[in-house]
């Protein structure tokens, strides 16, 4: 091998070997600090684009499961308020019943009626308080359903059918004005009152229904953003046990590596001992 001052082969050689142990030791760090052994698109772009679009079908899946969330309330609402509506025609009932006696006097019609009126604005103030966050499916204020978002790509939607419970309506055909003051007024009532209770018990069973389809799919959509979280760490996370090995072993090297640069960068002093008199 030339000896050379002017060009120290043995000296760049332990270099480069630094120089790559150090490059090496520095993605090491990399992923020890963030915890990626994917954290950007330089490292693996494949692997970093498909674990970016999972990224964004995960947030996606966040709003689904928030508009579900909101969904599942207003259904909680509703049915709280259409069950107590369901009681407020039992007690009707007994009072239209009692009002059929024809053996009461005046002032005890007077009270039953005065009971009864009371009842009725009961379900009215039932109806207009059934409220969540703007929604109300019990006062005909909207449409004929409301629908939430299903799936991450906003194609597929969850229903909530409105049920209109005000007086006088087609399910609660009872009228508001009902009154029950005489014996004809509280015989024609019954049939209207039992038609309303049976119908009303049937809208709560379709909104228990959609509830149930909600609450399911609430679920669903909660494991299968589980699932992607999971998928998306395989790809990207590194192993921070592996890593820690690899990290110890480079910090060696790179030990090494400096102590032989430090031997290589001495060799051109042979040089000197050439040129020594004798």
């Amino acid at each position: 091998m030339t000896i050379s001052v002017n060009t120290n082969k043995s000296a760049l050689t332990a270099l480069q070997n630094l120089n790559r142990t150090n490059d090496e030791l520095a993605a090491v760090q990399g992923r020890v600090n963030t915890g990626l052994k994917i954290a950007n698109a330089k490292d693996n772009a494949a692997v970093w684009a498909i674990a970016q679009g999972q990224r964004a079908d995960i947030g996606a899946l966040g709003a689904v499961r928030m508009s579900l969330d909101r969904a599942q309330s207003i259904a909680e609402v509703t049915m709280t308020a259409g069950e107590t509506i369901s009681d407020l025609l039992v007690d009707l009932k007994s009072k239209v019943v009692a009002a059929m006696d024809t053996s009461l006097d005046t002032a005890s019609r007077t009270a039953l009626n005065s009971d009864f009126r009371s009842l009725l604005r009961q379900i009215t103030q039932v109806t207009g308080n059934a409220s969540f966050d703007g929604a109300n499916l019990l006062d005909g204020s909207v449409g004929a359903n409301i629908q939430f978002l299903a799936n991450a790509e906003a194609t597929s939607r969850i229903t909530l059918s409105t049920q209109n419970m005000s007086l006088g309506g087609a399910i609660l055909t009872l009228a508001s004005t009902a009154s029950i003051s005489t014996v004809t007024n509280a015989t024609g009532i019954l049939t209207s009152l039992n038609t309303s209770i049976s119908q009303v018990n049937q809208a709560l069973g379709n909104l228990g229904s959609q509830a149930k389809q909600i609450e399911a799919h609430l679920g669903f959509v909660s494991k299968l953003t589980d699932v992607l979280e999971a998928g998306v760490g395989n790809l990207v996370d590194a192993d921070l046990a592996k890593e820690s090995a690899r990290l110890q072993g480079l910090q060696v090297q790179q030990q090494l590596g400096a102590q032989a640069l430090s031997i290589a960068n001495q060799a051109p002093q042979i040089v000197l001992q050439l040129f020594r008199g004798g």
